[in-house]
């Protein structure tokens, strides 16, 4: 997944491998094994490729996104830091000329919120912090717990539910 992505986006660029190494600030052999599917980049490697290349560091993840996803707390492909104790998931890449608007929200338990469709093209993206709650498209729900994330085309009758108190998620909107 991230070697053909970096395959793609140094081709792109009309970069060859050395040069791109260079670039970045990583060993020729380090590129070619990544190139190759071995190895586990580190988050800083993977910045800096991405950098060097000019382009997002979620374009170096080559995954379809299907049309609704769950990454529950415990998921999701890990990058970790060299530097320090930090490890990153990408939940969710930006496609090209897409607007995202990004909500705090908490919910107490009680009336469900229905929601009508927004535009067509909108995906909500949701990640609870704290508290669960039952949200997703319409007779779909999925119950979600604290560091669940989870998206669902928001072009579609949709709902949300806080099953204990204080719960808290974060809400994107994203539009064409």
């Amino acid at each position: 997944m991230i070697a053909a992505a970096i395959q793609r986006e140094r081709s792109r660029a009309g970069m060859s491998l050395s040069g791109l190494a260079a670039q970045a600030g990583i060993a020729k052999s380090t590129l070619s094994q990544l190139e190759a599917g071995n190895g586990n980049p580190s988050v800083e490697t993977l910045w800096a490729l991405a950098a060097a290349l000019d382009v997002p560091l979620s374009l170096l993840f080559e995954t379809e996104a299907p049309a609704t996803r769950l990454i529950r707390a415990s998921e999701g492909e890990v990058l970790e830091s060299e530097q320090s104790d930090f490890a990153a998931v990408l939940l969710s890449r930006s496609p090209p000329n897409v607007r995202r608007d990004v909500y705090r929200v908490v919910m107490q338990p009680g009336e469900t919120r229905r929601a009508a469709p927004h535009p067509r093209g909108t995906v909500e993206h949701m990640l609870v912090c704290s508290g669960q709650m039952r949200a997703g498209l319409e007779g779909r729900e999925e119950l979600l717990w604290p560091g669940d994330y989870y998206s669902f085309p928001g072009d579609h009758p949709h709902s949300y539910e806080a099953t204990r108190s204080g719960t808290l998620f974060l809400m994107v909107m994203e539009a064409p």
